[in-house]
């Protein structure tokens, strides 16, 4: 096997690993979850991460045939709907365990014997990539429904800073070159490709907004006040009841607690606030004179060019958690900005759209049918898989979502 080859290999198992140890301690009653909008059932999202790479790495890549007939009609996510999943024939724990390792052997199997078309190599890399975003999800998913933490092997902890982190970073802006280039070893088609953009000079923080600085939204009246709120927003909370982020609740000594799984802790002053959604941000920016970044303002202020290790970031699950926002300063953007990448992701102002020329990728419903309704995030997060990660990679959700592992950071207003 050459190294290339060995390279895949080691992913696919590790990927597949990953999966199952965030489900691996789960009863069968907890992996029977209700109906959720934002979630999928368990077993039937574990066996979709096996189909993907069954459908696109063995089928279409390697002209295989099916491992079991129904497999289309159960876990393709473009043609199953989203209610429709909780209502199939889905295997129970080991036939899903034996599909989902059975599938991943033939993969090894390929590697093995020696894969060198660009194009089956290409799905194999997407298929992990595939499998990495589902395992954060997997994860949230654990969170939304008041799981325990899951055990992971993970070397955990990661580098606490004592230096002041306050204040902005001012940009001069110019010509920036926004999107992935395409010498980019692997990227995603809502990256493609790099085009220049005219940015005006701004400002930015140099860290993401605390659980301390919202809690001075909260106690000012930030929920109640309709001059803070977009209309879109104002009707979002007044539909939700919205009063505090997600899994917050004021506890008896009259400050704040968050659930972090199945843990209630006090809220941490300098933590990263997290699980707010855009109308959130964007209340809370109005109320403190702010605004939102751009992504293309963002990815001006995490551009780097020092090449510092993201193994030093809050990334693969090694806080646990978000952390302060002053923490992680070895991987502080060249401009000086911190935790661009990791701890959690940000939303911008920008609504998803496709760049300039954008050609879907095989999977062709990946992008295309999020454009124009979903709100760009960047950066990932504490349970982003580091080889996932890049100054341009995109997230997208709706601007309603609050249960992501979703933060953000501001910029002047008027800059």
């Amino acid at each position: 096997m050459d190294t290339q080859s060995t390279h895949l290999s080691e992913r696919v198992f590790e990927a597949s690993e990953r999966s199952l140890e965030l489900i691996a301690d789960l009863s069968d009653d907890q992996l029977r979850v209700p109906y959720l909008p934002t979630i999928n059932p368990l077993l039937w999202e574990f066996c979709h991460l096996a189909y993907f790479h069954e459908y696109w790495v063995l089928r279409q890549g390697a002209g295989q045939d099916p491992h079991r007939p129904d497999v289309d009609a159960l876990f393709d996510s473009m043609t199953v709907g989203h209610e429709t999943r909780w209502r199939l024939p889905v295997p129970e724990r080991e036939n899903a365990l034996s599909y989902v390792r059975a599938v991943r052997d033939r993969v090894l199997d390929l590697l093995e014997r020696g894969a060198d078309d660009r194009q089956l190599l290409y799905y194999i890399r997407y298929s992990v990539m595939h499998e990495d975003m589902h395992a954060e999800a997997l994860t949230y998913t654990r969170q939304a429904l008041g799981y325990s933490y899951p055990t992971l092997g993970v070397e955990s902890g990661v580098e606490l800073s004592e230096e002041d982190a306050s204040g902005d970073v001012h940009l001069r802006g110019g010509s920036f070159e926004l999107g992935a280039d395409p010498d980019t070893s692997f990227c995603f088609d809502n990256e493609k490709w790099a085009h220049p953009v005219r940015v005006s000079p701004f400002a930015i923080s140099k860290t993401a907004v605390s659980e301390g600085e919202f809690e001075g939204f909260i106690e000012d009246a930030g929920y109640r006040r309709q001059e803070l709120w977009s209309s879109e927003g104002w009707r979002w909370r007044l539909a939700s009841q919205a009063e505090l982020p997600l899994y917050w609740r004021r506890a008896a000594s009259g400050g704040f607690e968050r659930r972090h799984f199945d843990q209630w802790i006090p809220i941490e002053s300098a933590r990263a606030v997290i699980h707010v959604n855009w109308y959130e941000a964007d209340a809370f920016c109005r109320w403190a004179g702010r605004r939102l970044p751009t992504e293309v303002e963002w990815e001006m202020a995490a551009a780097t060019s020092t090449g510092q290790s993201l193994a030093n970031a809050n990334l693969d699950w090694r806080g646990s958690g978000p952390v302060d926002v002053a923490a992680c300063s070895a991987v502080d953007s060249a401009v000086g900005c911190r935790q661009m990448i990791g701890n959690v992701w940000e939303w911008t102002d920008t609504t998803f759209a496709p760049f300039p020329g954008f050609v879907p990728d095989m999977y062709v419903d990946y992008s295309q049918t999020s454009f124009h309704t979903r709100k760009v995030l960047r950066g990932g997060c504490w349970a982003t898989r580091s080889r996932m990660v890049r100054d341009t990679l995109r997230n997208f959700y709706q601007p309603c979502r609050r249960d992501v592992f979703s933060g953000f950071r501001t910029c002047a207003r008027g800059s």
